[in-house]
């Protein structure tokens, strides 16, 4: 006998699913038909899937441990550096990926398609301080940006009920749409849970900043003509309800939390706070939605009167500011955390995976950042510990961004008592505890992150090339702008590459650490460049090889 099941999600008939389902056994009763039809279905999945995976390769450094069930590489590999289980992390993360998502359907959600009990982890619902953000930050660079039209979709669904939720929490004045902390396939984006993080008003301008991702990479006008009222209805929000901070007249967000840490008034240091004004989180997110609704709009051409209001506004926001001992403060005050190591390290957005921070823009920001990710630890939860990867990597701080690596990958199940902690299980799920796939997804950026670097403008060739990465190569990475790269290095400098532009545009590519010269060769020329860094313009389809010396 034959069953079938189906949803009435998303606007379908379940019993009409079901019917067609069942449609599609094999209508013979022979054995054979019935084998042949799977067979044919199988091998129709697995052609899709490698349509997808073969996109991107890499390969570091291997070792005799490479050759172990995997289980026994990750019990290993805290005693003996092992470079491949970086390279298969890296390959499961897009292999969950592409399980767990597809054009037409949901993006992924806390456990991806991976829950085995009937009630599932925090209700199977989107997190939005962090978790389905992290879930997408490797698919851009891992060649999979169709993937990426089920988070579209998910938020174009949102408008409506954060509309609702802006005038009901907010007040007959406030426009646009909002989205708080959580959501999910009902739309929900009303506050929820407890103040410390159902407070967050940000989940909203944090996806945008996703949407704005799509955009960099594909230089879709399409697309970005379809995404610029979600953009700006998200900027009307809060232009319509920032208020005034009453001691410096800074425009903040208020009230508001930094996810999901809480701190202690001066002169009470027994009840913990978390609703505040202006926590930095915010200012960075704003700022980038902001600049972000300027770019689109000017692009677009359209809007030219609310382009001026929103550059007189991001005049009015607060600064980062550094404390006197020299980290980067978490809100408007300097006020003493209720937990130092917190998991979330929010005020370091502006870092990764946001771009307002960098070594060589804002060094002292930067300084900052790195005085504040030493003073919080290297620990923290699975997914905690995967966004500190990519935090060194943009520091440029390979080996740091390796030990953390080392630690996302620290056995979650005790051998001797059985006990679950964070970490990765035998089966490489990443453990918060418990099972929790942005762990997966955020480490994989983590290692993209160390290899190829795009976000400030220019192609970034081994920004945080670990010490024991010394000989490797991918192929396939993207790029924002519009472009894939190729890339060889040998002793821990790169030897050749290729760029390869998906679209029309010019291509900068800085010259990687430690070589002098770069031959360039084009259309049959070759070019030498020494400097700093050189740009091209290539049309769609065209390719540049390079060779560095």
């Amino acid at each position: 006998s034959y069953e079938a099941a189906g949803t009435d999600f998303p606007g379908e008939r379940y019993a009409s699913v079901c019917d067609r389902l069942l449609d599609g056994v094999a209508p013979s009763g022979s054995s054979f038909a019935k084998l042949n039809a799977k067979l044919q279905r199988t091998m129709k999945k697995e052609t899709a899937h490698r349509s997808l995976y073969d996109r991107v390769s890499l390969a570091l450094p291997a070792t005799e441990d490479d050759a172990l069930p995997t289980n026994e590489r990750i019990l290993r590999f805290e005693q003996k550096e092992s470079p491949g289980l970086a390279a298969l992390y890296y390959n499961y993360g897009r292999y969950l990926l592409i399980g767990s998502t597809r054009p037409g359907s949901l993006p992924p959600n806390l456990q991806g398609l991976w829950a085995n009990t009937l009630q599932t982890p925090w209700n199977g619902d989107y997190h939005t301080n962090i978790n389905i953000q992290m879930n997408h930050w490797p698919l851009e660079q891992a060649g999979l940006s169709e993937l990426y039209g089920p988070l579209t979709t998910l938020v174009e669904r949102l408008l409506p009920s954060g509309k609702k939720t802006a005038v009901t929490f907010y007040g007959d004045k406030a426009e646009g749409w909002v989205l708080h902390m959580m959501t999910n396939v009902w739309n929900y984006t009303a506050p929820g849970e407890h103040p410390s993080w159902g407070a967050t008003n940000t989940g909203g301008a944090w996806l945008c900043a996703h949407l704005w991702e799509h955009y960099l990479y594909t230089q879709d006008k399409e697309y970005l003509q379809r995404i610029y009222p979600i953009l700006k209805g998200a900027a009307d929000f809060f232009r319509s309800t920032m208020v005034r901070e009453p001691g410096n007249g800074w425009l903040v967000t208020a009230p508001t939390s930094s996810p999901e840490n809480s701190f202690y008034m001066p002169g009470d240091s027994l009840t913990p706070v978390s609703i505040c004004m202006g926590p930095t989180m915010d200012v960075q997110l704003l700022t980038e939605l902001y600049y972000n609704v300027i770019v689109a709009a000017l692009t677009l051409n359209r809007d030219a009167d609310y382009v001026k209001k929103l550059e007189a506004d991001l005049k009015e926001f607060p600064p980062m500011i550094i404390s006197k001992d020299g980290y980067l403060q978490e809100w408007l005050e300097d006020y003493r955390e209720a937990e130092v190591h917190h998991r979330h390290v929010s005020h370091l957005y502006g870092l990764h995976p946001g771009n307002l921070i960098s070594p060589a823009r804002s060094p002292k920001l930067a300084d900052a950042c790195r005085v504040t990710l030493n003073r919080r630890g290297d620990g923290g939860t699975g997914w905690s510990r995967a966004w500190k990867i990519n935090f060194w990597a943009r520091l440029g701080d390979g080996n740091r961004a390796w030990k953390l690596f080392k630690s996302l990958l620290q056995p979650a199940v005790n051998a001797k008592t059985g006990r679950h902690g964070s970490g990765t299980f035998p089966n490489l799920f990443c453990s918060h505890q418990p099972f929790q796939i942005d762990g997966n997804f955020g480490g994989a950026a983590g290692i993209g992150e160390m290899l190829l670097q795009s976000h400030e403008g220019f192609i970034n060739l081994l920004p945080a090339l670990p010490d024991g990465w010394d000989t490797g190569s991918f192929r396939g990475m993207r790029v924002r702008g519009g472009a894939a790269v190729d890339l060889d290095w040998k002793d821990g400098r790169a030897t050749k590459a290729a760029i390869t532009a998906l679209v029309p545009g010019r291509f900068i590519v800085k010259m990687p650490a430690g070589v002098s010269l770069a031959k360039v060769s084009k259309n049959g020329a070759e070019l030498d460049f020494k400097d700093d860094s050189f740009a091209l313009d290539l049309r769609a389809g065209e390719s540049l090889k390079v060779t560095f010396f």
